[in-house]
């Protein structure tokens, strides 16, 4: 089967929607499908936000990347890329001919999606990761009308779709609101558990990345954008109030976004600037390692549509933290972690007090975080792609 991918969001940008659609994307082609994806063009200081030294990813001969021009768009990471629609994938489209066009997002990759596959009459596939009404505060106009108008809006385009999908139910209870009303189903992210894995020894985490990072035994880690709408300053909150009873209690960060300064003043108001730790944006074998060097994932964000972290978290046995808002109470349940109130960093600290107290309370939950997760490896939820597509051809 030849796929035709189409993504507003994409590597280098740190970004969930960008991790699992490669993450597919190598699945579906180890089962020797074809994918093409068309992406924004993204500029080299976007790639050295990851590290000085990346490049364009080579993802093998049965996977393309065909890069549409694109401006750069203020958001979170610094990074994101807005492409014009004008119809500059179609001669590519019409060289590759592909049985279905799956377009991950709405904005202007989602449209060049939507125009290829009227112009040549080809299955048209859509997935919202979006919150819209998250997503709106980094748009021009702050307005209540024009939240309301970008949700009209993203139902108008997934109402032009054949089928639908979104990794939680949240997505499509937000969307029935204003009339979406086309076939549907809730399929997760894809997790790559040969990376996100727990240790086998400890130089895949423990003591020596411990060592590395400077970070204590009693490490709660997050990654993910620093931004306003994840929320981290409730962790951080959380973590001073915690170490009242938890003396060596850390937090470390991964990533990279406009909030870090913020973050970082408020780590120093409250006295914890040397318990909290900033990272940086690592690559995916260092993040496990990170994960499995730490004992509590904590999420404190109001915005998430699943999250990746979570689960790659998942896959390497942490038991996590966050909170009853929006996907999250549909991915952590008493048996993988506790949830909150968002913005109770009161309970919040009083989990972490908990778990690290508890050390086969956490164990449990462990144990729990890793049997929940095998149901989102790469290989399931590539399978479960292959049927969408094939069900959808004619």
């Amino acid at each position: 089967m030849k796929i035709a991918i189409f993504s507003d969001n994409f590597y280098p940008e740190l970004s969930g929607i960008s991790d699992s659609v490669v993450a597919l994307a190598k699945e579906l082609a180890e089962r020797g499908h074809e994918i093409n994806f068309y992406v924004p063009k993204y500029a080299p200081k976007d790639f050295k936000k990851l590290n000085p030294f990346a490049k364009e990813l080579d993802l093998g001969n049965k996977i393309k990347i065909i890069r549409l021009f694109s401006f750069s768009y203020p958001a979170a990471t610094g990074q994101s890329r807005l492409v014009i629609p004008s119809g500059l994938s179609l001669a590519s489209i019409k060289e590759f001919k592909p049985d279905v066009i799956h377009s991950q997002l709405f904005f202007g990759v989602g449209l060049e999606a939507l125009l290829a596959a009227k112009i040549n009459k080809i299955p048209f596939i859509g997935t919202n990761h979006t919150a819209i009404t998250e997503f709106a505060r980094y748009a021009p106009i702050k307005a209540k009308w024009f939240k309301n108008l970008m949700l009209k809006y993203a139902v108008w385009y997934y109402n032009r779709c054949k089928f639908v999908t979104a990794p939680s139910q949240a997505v499509f209870d937000e969307m029935a609101e204003y009339g979406f009303r086309r076939p549907h189903k809730v399929i997760s992210n894809p997790i790559d558990l040969k990376i996100f894995r727990p240790r086998m020894d400890d130089r895949e985490g423990g003591a020596a990345t411990r060592k590395e990072f400077n970070l204590s035994e009693n490490t709660v880690v997050y990654a993910g954008r620093l931004a306003a709408e994840k929320n981290i300053d409730v962790i951080i909150r959380a973590i001073a109030l915690a170490k009242e009873k938890v003396p060596t209690i850390n937090f470390a960060m991964a990533g990279h976004g406009i909030a870090m300064e913020s973050l970082k003043n408020l780590a120093k108001e409250l006295g914890v600037e040397k318990e909290v730790k900033f990272l940086g944006t690592l690559d995916k074998q260092m993040l496990a390692k990170i994960y499995r060097a730490s004992k509590i994932f904590a999420i404190a964000s109001t915005s998430e549509t699943q999250s990746m972290t979570l689960m790659q978290a998942f896959g390497c046995g942490l038991p996590a933290i966050g909170v009853k808002a929006r996907a999250l109470p549909e991915y952590i349940n008493q048996r993988n972690g506790f949830l909150v109130e968002p913005g109770d960093y009161k309970t919040l600290a009083e989990k972490f007090v908990f778990l690290f107290k508890n050390p086969i309370e956490r164990q449990a939950l462990s144990m729990g975080a890793l049997e929940f997760i095998q149901n989102f490896s790469a290989e399931r939820i590539a399978g479960a792609w292959e049927e969408i597509y094939k069900n959808n051809l004619s």
